[in-house]
């Protein structure tokens, strides 16, 4: 795939940039430390939606990955016209086990079929902007 603003995954994703290595830790192994301890960190939650909630059209100032550990949600993206948004492509759902990535910027929509748990990760620092 591409890394064009539709189509990121976990070798795309700024999420998976600005590992280092640790003392003392076995050979081949690299993390990324929470923001704001370290600038180039990346901020995580552990999410609970219950079913039936939804967010609104938002964007992120970092590309984010979600983790479904429990549930199922479905997202939509959207571009903007003249018009407002546009619904952009089908709507993806994401089920127990799965994992979905959306690039910095990009317009999305969330609705928790299931009640869900989820582990959230942003590069950087969180943000939330509502379209």
């Amino acid at each position: 795939m591409s890394n064009d603003s539709k189509n990121v995954t976990s070798e795309t994703s700024a999420i998976w940039d600005n590992h280092v290595t640790a003392p003392d830790t076995p050979v081949g192994f690299t993390l990324r430390t929470t923001y704001p301890g370290n600038e180039q960190g990346a901020e995580v939650m552990l999410e609970r939606w219950e079913a039936g909630s939804s967010e609104p059209p938002h964007s992120h100032p970092g590309d984010d990955m979600t983790v479904v550990v429990e549930g199922k949600m479905v997202i939509q993206f959207f571009t903007k016209s003249d018009n407002g948004l546009e619904k952009d492509g089908e709507p993806v759902t994401l089920n127990k086990g799965d994992t979905g990535y959306v690039k910095a910027g990009r317009i999305h929509d969330a609705n928790y079929i299931e009640n869900c748990k989820l582990v959230y990760a942003h590069d950087k620092a969180f943000g939330f902007t509502a379209e």
